[in-house]
């Protein structure tokens, strides 16, 4: 998960981090107190042409005179001359004291000046609009496939100015045309009031400044992978509020204000990664180690093995070293910014196999690097070259000072060497004509060590030349800093001559870098950050709701494939509703309503068994549920017969065999067909379960009845009243029946609520009237169509 970190409760700098999970991906940091000036616009003057090195310096109201080269001069300034065609020159494009808007490119370092431009770019949330450059356009470099040639036919659609361009950032991906026109609109418009300010007043001035760090990081990084932005600022965090909801409203709720007493970094665990990037060392988990050392315009990057024992042999060893040390290099560059020429030594590798990987792995893992960046092959030295563009002020420059001591040196003369360089020095100054005196302020240990270990060389020195030097030892010196004076004899006077030593002057060290300076205060600029009048197009489609379907069984959808499906209409009774069958609690796949596969498939016109004795029937009907499914682990199991797909049930008890009213209770046809074959001992149920007069019996999908008999009108029988019988003792059943008893009281599992009336009604078959129950003893059972007699005798599985 990604975040983006805002720490800001320290006045005196801003920082950004943006993490993926634990591990710091990037990092950004703004000093109020310095002025930012890249990307600002001015109004400037040339203040000089230089034909030589082909560039105009332009006064811009900056420190020093910003730097503009040929190349960075749009085309509206050139003018061409006569007869060299189309060769331009920079005489031709500026003279002295002409105005022009310019922008900064890079900053000042150093004692150099700002780099400028006149291809002014204004960069918005999905676009970056060129008014001075009508050629230039594209898409970015990261947008590639199908969602590259998509944007390009979508950036001819936009409505752009004539004499402008456009650049497609990598955000615009799979956005509609009315976002990306909203964000051109108002970049037309900001640039409009650019151009009417740009002559408001006398150059040189400031007309419009770039956005903050906050403004920048939620504009260029704030992408859909990003799930929070944490700020520990609230009015860092009213600030982020606003933008936002100009922008990108809808993703508001992902903007929260950090307010824990545990400090937001550390929180996150990157404070100790952002401490690496002002290191020289960086450790490797391996055991190895990255050297980097900066030059002016050059960096060093060295690999070392350092404790890394990770292969079985020295090739495996450097491989590894160097695959994991180019994750740690791409990590480093974003970290610190670092721009120009990078070299890269790797640890030695003789495979070829082992090089071309390592170059894979580093160019992976400087794809998400947003600078342009182009990289080299490894040479046979072990060397690979690259260079990178700057984004902005690099850490180096920002946050570190040159060391007052070694002068950015890196290391320092030990005292020895220092104490001999000196007497060198006090030889040479002396051997000088006209020489009167000599004096010199050391450290306090290298003047112990020339007054002790080398009071000879100092004695001999004074007696060969003439000239007694005196050595004073200096406590705010520190190696390898002195400072020597040389007095000639004319400049010689009586007040030096009677100044005991230890009364001399001794000189002061100025403090450097203690603090940075102030900022001066910078004037206003001439046009204001303007405000997003309309709201962003809405590029979320609500999703249409697909309909619901019946879930029906994979047997029922094969057996309308083969012999078709005519849907019924559900008849329609008069009388009471059928009893239905309890719901059971916690089932969360509905039953699929289907025809019986083995009575469907029996003979339409088979005839019924008689009667048999009153045991008999009774054994029938204990025996009645054995073409009931049983339980399955999947919800679904097979039939105890004719291998036909069932709903798997649980074990079956007294409640659910009981037919129970209620509202929420559900059509069972299964259950309905039973009750209607038992009538005579429930006539409640069978009388509710006839079909009324007039209505045919619904057919099963072959053409017969879905009862097995034929279709003919069958009469309505008046169900008479049952009396209260004796109870019958019934004999004891064999062990196979005992059997059948146990799964013939399996509960029926309820039909799917998605199952229609009409589907149901479908194949529920409707019941055969039963003749008036026998005044006897036994409670006279009617076998259902197509089913024979029982038989104790045959096993009928």
């Amino acid at each position: 998960m990604k975040r983006i970190l805002f720490n800001a409760r320290q006045s005196e700098e801003l920082r950004v981090a943006i993490v993926d999970g634990q591990r710091l991906f990037d990092l950004d940091i703004e000093f109020p107190n310095r002025n930012q000036k890249k990307g600002n616009i001015y109004r400037g003057i040339v203040r000089r042409v230089e034909p030589s090195l082909e560039a105009a310096f332009v006064d811009y109201g900056g420190t020093r005179h910003g730097f503009l080269p040929l190349k960075e001069v749009a085309s509206s300034y050139l003018i061409a001359e006569g007869s060299e065609g189309n060769k331009s020159s920079i005489r031709g494009a500026f003279r002295e004291g002409q105005e022009v808007t310019v922008q900064v490119e890079k900053e000042e370092r150093g004692t150099k000046g700002a780099a400028l431009t006149t291809h002014i770019s204004l960069a918005g949330r999905y676009l970056v609009l060129m008014p001075y450059s009508p050629d230039a356009g594209g898409v970015s470099r990261k947008i590639e496939g199908d969602d590259r040639a998509e944007l390009k036919e979508m950036l001819g659609q936009l409505q752009l100015p004539d004499g402008m361009g456009t650049i497609a950032r990598t955000v615009a991906a799979e956005r509609s045309l009315a976002e990306l026109q909203w964000d051109l609109d108002h970049l037309v418009e900001l640039w409009n009031a650019i151009d009417a300010a740009s002559s408001g007043k006398p150059a040189p001035f400031l007309i419009y400044q770039e956005n903050n760090v906050v403004a920048r990081v939620i504009r260029d990084y704030f992408r859909d992978d990003i799930a929070e932005v944490l700020i520990d600022d609230p009015a860092t965090y009213e600030e982020a509020h606003l933008l936002m909801q100009q922008l990108m409203p809808q993703s508001l709720p992902r903007l929260k204000l950090y307010d824990e007493k545990i400090p937001l970094f550390i929180r996150y665990q990157i404070e100790q990664q952002i401490e690496t990037a002002h290191r020289r060392e960086v450790p490797l988990r391996s055991g190895g180690a990255l050297v980097i050392d900066h030059t002016e315009a050059l960096t060093a990057v060295d690999i070392n093995s350092a404790r890394a024992t990770q292969g079985s042999d020295i090739e495996e060893t450097a491989t590894n070293t160097n695959l994991e040390a180019c994750d740690e290099i791409a990590l480093q560059l974003r970290l610190r910014d670092l721009a120009g020429l990078i070299v890269i030594d790797f640890i030695d590798m003789m495979q070829s196999r082992n090089q071309r990987a390592v170059e894979d792995r580093l160019r992976d893992a400087l794809k998400p690097d947003r600078a342009r960046i182009q990289i080299g092959k490894l040479s046979r030295f072990g060397l690979l070259e690259m260079s990178r563009q700057r984004l902005r002020t690099s850490l180096k420059e920002t946050s570190h000072i040159t060391c007052p001591r070694c002068e950015g040196q890196g290391t320092i003369r030990s005292v020895e060497s220092t104490a001999l360089h000196v007497l060198r020095l006090l030889e040479e100054e002396a051997i000088k004509e006209r020489t009167g005196r000599l004096a010199v302020q050391v450290p306090v240990a290298v003047a112990t060590y020339l007054l002790n270990e080398k009071r000879d060389a100092v004695a001999e020195l004074g007696s060969r030349l003439g000239v007694n030097p005196i050595i004073l030892p200096n406590p705010a010196l520190e190696t390898p800093h002195y400072e020597l004076e040389r007095t000639r004899v004319q400049d010689m006077n009586k007040r030096l001559l009677d100044t005991p030593s230890h009364e001399l002057p001794l000189m002061a060290v100025a403090v450097e870098g203690v603090a940075a300076p102030a900022a001066p205060v910078a004037a206003p600029p001439a046009v204001q950050r303007l405000i997003r009048s309309t709201p962003p197009p809405s590029s979320v489609q609500e999703p249409e709701t697909a309909p619901v379907k019946s879930q029906l069984g994979v047997f029922t959808r094969v057996w309308r494939s083969l012999f078709g499906y005519q849907p019924v209409p559900a008849a329609r009774s008069s009388g009471p509703a059928v009893r239905q069958a309890p719901a059971r609690r916690g089932r969360t796949e509905a039953t699929s309503a289907r025809p019986d596969a083995r009575r469907s498939s029996a003979p339409a016109a088979r005839p019924h068994a008689p009667q048999a004795p009153a045991a008999a029937r009774d054994g029938t009907a204990a025996r009645d549920g054995q073409r009931e499914p049983r339980e399955g682990r999947t919800g679904r199991g097979r039939g105890r017969r004719g291998g036909q797909r069932g709903q798997g049930q649980g074990p079956g008890n007294s409640e659910n065999r009981a037919p129970q009213n209620g509202a929420d209770a559900r059509p069972n046809p299964r259950r309905a067909r039973e009750e209607g074959q038992a009538g005579s001992q429930n006539p409640e149920v069978a009388e509710d379960a006839r079909p009324p007069q007039g209505v045919p019996a619904p057919t099963s999908g072959h053409g017969d009845t879905a009862s097995g008999v034929v279709n003919a009108p069958v009469a309505p029988v008046q169900a008479a009243p049952v009396a209260v019988v004796a109870p019958v003792s019934v004999p004891a059943l064999a062990p196979r029946e005992v059997e059948r008893e146990a799964v013939a009281s399996t509960p029926v599992r309820p039909l799917a609520e998605a199952q229609t009336q009409a589907e149901v009604a479908a194949f529920v078959p409707k019941p055969v009237p039963t003749p008036q129950p026998a005044e006897s003893g036994f409670t006279q059972v009617e076998t259902g169509p197509g089913r024979s007699a029982p038989d104790h005798t045959v096993d009928t599985r």
